[in-house]
């Protein structure tokens, strides 16, 4: 019987999926990637941008020890543990598992999957795509299958023979990133409505926020009456049978005899209340079941991807490009709720203005820290999808307001700043320079002017503790210290060289908006700051070189070295960490040794895939020691700098390299393997990359351009949102040797050639036809 049942659903359900899959939805790949990756990483049922994020578990109840180690959902794992409905950086929770009988309360582990409820699956039953999951939990048998609005995860149970039919909502335990459970509750309201909250402690919170903890809550709605209840910490079942409160929690729902009927729970999130989490669900499917909740998650997938479509170049490729550009919209999730109720810094609840139709004005977002994500996701956001790029920043503008601080990374509400720094007042600026939007301008300046100027009791969520003496002397003196992710402090940081190229970059940005807004007195203070790197390079040794707090050169002085002044990279690396002025770097290095060292860089570092996997090592920091590192931030601009050197040659073949050598098709190759993927960013560049636009200096500049590199398509065609911008579309258009040449002979924007092989953001956004010329050998002389 057993073996019939998974034969049965495998074909019906391969069926009734075919029937929705869409073009663009069906180019989508969720498990490339998927194994030795991060916790919000695997969310396909997700739709984009949401709050709801189930996805199937595979140890997150092992949680990890920093609070950025892999876990999750890992393809290499055979068995499942639940399905969580939150997936964000240092945000998990609320897991569901549908099981058969009375059995243990415990999840169990990998290695000994008979000791709990966890259950081994079918890997060749999965089927992922943008919207729906599904996957044949072989142990009893059971099918599940999981899909999302917004704010209301979907999860569907087929008990097949079973007629003791059971549903697990643990909600008192770590999940992924969550950290430790401080204090949970659940109660079964009546025979079809469970309820419930968890707080957590996440690490990132503890470290950036000591004493403030993220708050989930949930409100369950059953298609079936519950004929019974357990409540249980841990491994014990409690007396009570309807509510249980504390670390541990959980409840155990018997559904009895279910065969040939399915079991679906709709559960509205919020990190507000369970009263908004019931109108969560309310406003977004009260009357809807599984199948049309399923079939509108995959048309919002195939209404998001088709802002961008392709045609030509290889297949591979196009799937490639559209299960990144699924990655750059997965996440960051949703933090409001539907009436525009959010989670404030302090532990309140805040409310967003409503229009006059009684709607949020805009939304609230969650997000991992912006470090490096201007190369990236906000330029794909502000030109494809400046919707989400606008409330992306008032999210930030708020909490300012809120808390007195921009935060580098948000956890719902709380400061979870990535690795210190703080490069939000670079994106607040860049969206202010490019226009997308309009804002409060004096609330944005005064943000942006405060992030990168103001020390004076500066909270550690603020990151940049290192701002004080990089605002007197200019640089930041290498200084070592115990504070495990940023390494600073009043007088200098273990990381005083890169963070010294990274302040300058930000202060650039805050120059511009200085003049733009009118501020000229900080514009000239911001200007002196934007020169600072210049104190830490090496003449003898043409590097960015430490600077101790004594004055003195770092002794020895080994460029490869990572760590050694250098946050996640080296000084091979960061000494190219000159994206608002490369012209200066290459007037100090010389013309002809810039091309060349960067040259020999990237060429060693395609030996490892461009991520320092010469032994096929899994680590998140396995290139930090090679002279380019794909896995990771600081490299992610260095193949456009050959531009600036007027060599577009260079640029245009080595951009291709990296888009066919990092990013594989296979489960653990490219996205996620050994790399810090940090919800989309990853994904993102090779959607920039592979249309041959790139922004060397992160749309934070007066005059915003666009580099260009060879698309890998033969036609690119971009809908602009006319909210925002004049123009209806962008169309790249390939000639001559088309996607299979390598290099431009020429380009053109609406019959004007293209100059210094750059285009105009503001150009761009009056719509238009990019044409370029192709050919496969590399030209004779420089198209631009």
């Amino acid at each position: 019987m057993k073996k019939r049942f998974l034969l049965f659903v495998g074909l019906i359900i391969g069926l009734v999926y075919e029937g929705f899959a869409q073009p663009l939805v069906s180019m989508v790949n969720p498990n490339i990637g998927a194994s030795h990756a991060r916790w919000f990483f695997y969310t396909p049922a997700a739709v984009p941008f949401g709050m709801a994020k189930p996805a199937p578990s595979t140890d997150a109840s092992y949680g990890n020890r920093w609070g950025w180690e892999a876990v999750g959902y890992d393809n290499e794992h055979h068995s499942i543990e639940g399905f969580s409905c939150f997936h964000e950086f240092q945000i998990g929770g609320i897991s569901l598992m549908p099981v058969v009988g009375q059995g243990p309360t415990v999840p169990s582990t990998l290695e000994h999957p008979d000791q709990g409820y966890r259950s081994r699956f079918d890997k060749n039953s999965e089927v992922a795509q943008p919207g729906y999951y599904r996957v044949v939990l072989t142990d009893a048998p059971i099918e599940a299958e999981l899909t999302a609005t917004k704010r209301v995860a979907f999860q569907r149970f087929n008990f097949g023979d079973a007629t003791d039919a059971r549903l697990i909502f643990d909600v008192g335990h770590q999940q992924g990133e969550s950290g430790k459970v401080m204090d949970a509750f659940v109660q079964q309201i009546d025979e079809k409505h469970v309820q419930g909250y968890v707080i957590t402690a996440p690490e990132y919170v503890k470290a950036y926020q000591p004493g403030a903890t993220v708050k989930m809550y949930f409100f369950a709605a059953l298609d079936k009456k519950i004929v019974a209840s357990e409540v249980f910490r841990d491994d014990k079942v409690l007396s009570s049978p309807m509510a249980g409160q504390g670390p541990g929690i959980g409840i155990r729902l018997n559904f009895g005899d279910l065969q040939g009927e399915a079991l679906t729970a709709k559960i509205g999130l919020s990190y507000t209340s369970c009263a908004n989490a019931a109108n969560n669900l309310k406003v977004e499917a009260d009357s809807m079941n599984f199948e049309q909740a399923r079939v509108q998650a995959q048309a919002d997938w195939e209404q998001a991807l088709g802002k961008i479509t392709l045609t030509g170049g290889k297949e591979v490729d196009q799937r490639k490009f559209y299960t990144g550009l699924f990655h750059a919209l997965l996440g960051r999730g949703l933090s409001s709720d539907a009436n525009g109720q959010y989670p404030k810094n302090d532990g309140t609840v805040g409310q967003i203005a409503l229009n006059a139709q009684g709607t949020p004005a805009y939304h609230h977002y969650n997000t991992d820290a912006v470090w490096g994500a201007f190369w990236n996701l906000t330029q794909l956001w502000s030109l494809v999808y400046p919707q989400y790029f606008h409330d992306f920043v008032q999210t930030q503008l708020d909490h300012f307001k809120d808390s007195g601080w921009l935060s580098d990374g948000l956890a719902a509400g709380k400061f979870v700043s990535g690795v210190g720094t703080n490069f939000t007042g670079l994106v607040v600026s860049s969206a202010l320079l490019k226009g997308v939007g309009t804002y409060d301008d004096s609330l944005a300046y005064a943000a942006v002017r405060k992030n990168e100027l103001e020390w004076r009791e500066r909270v550690p969520g603020a990151g940049k503790a290192d701002v004080k003496v990089f605002v007197e002397k200019g640089y930041v003196p290498l200084s070592y210290n115990n504070k495990y992710y940023s390494g600073s402090g009043v007088d200098g940081s273990s990381f005083g060289a890169s963070h010294t190229m990274e302040y300058s970059f930000s202060a650039h940005a805050a120059k511009a908006l200085a003049e733009k807004l009118g501020h000229p007195q900080d514009a000239k203070t911001f200007e002196r700051l934007s020169h600072g790197w210049e104190q830490l390079y090496d003449a003898e040794t043409g590097m960015i070189r430490p600077i101790w707090t004594s004055g003195e050169k770092l002794e020895p002085f080994d460029p490869k070295a990572a760590w050694a002044g250098f946050q996640e990279g080296n000084a091979l690396q960061y000494t190219f960490y000159v994206p608002h002025e490369p012209e200066r770097l290459i007037e100090k290095i010389g013309q002809d040794q810039f091309v060349s060292r960067l040259n020999k860089l990237l060429a060693e570092a395609e030996k490892g895939a461009f991520c320092g996997h010469f032994e096929g090592e899994k680590s998140a920091f396995s290139g930090v020691e090679a002279g380019y590192n794909h896995g990771n931030q600081p490299s992610l601009h260095m193949a456009y700098l050959f531009n600036k050197a007027g060599d577009f040659a260079d640029t245009q073949y080595w951009v291709r390299a990296i888009c066919n050598g990092f990013y594989g098709y296979d489960l653990i190759h490219g996205y996620g393997y050994g790399q810090d993927e940090d919800q989309g960013q990853l994904g993102a560049w090779y959607v920039m990359a592979s249309m041959g636009l790139f922004d060397l200096q992160g749309g934070a500049t007066a005059d915003p351009q666009f580099q260009l590199s060879t698309p890998l398509f033969d036609r690119v065609h971009i809908s602009l949102d006319q909210d925002f911008y004049p123009g209806k579309s962008v169309d790249i258009v390939l000639k001559g040797a088309k996607s299979k040449g390598t290099y431009l002979s020429k380009a053109q924007w609406n019959g004007t050639p293209v100059r210094d092989g750059q285009l105009p953001w503001f150009e761009l956004i009056q719509g238009g036809i990019l044409e370029l010329k192709t050919q496969s050998k590399r030209p004779a002389q420089q198209p631009f």
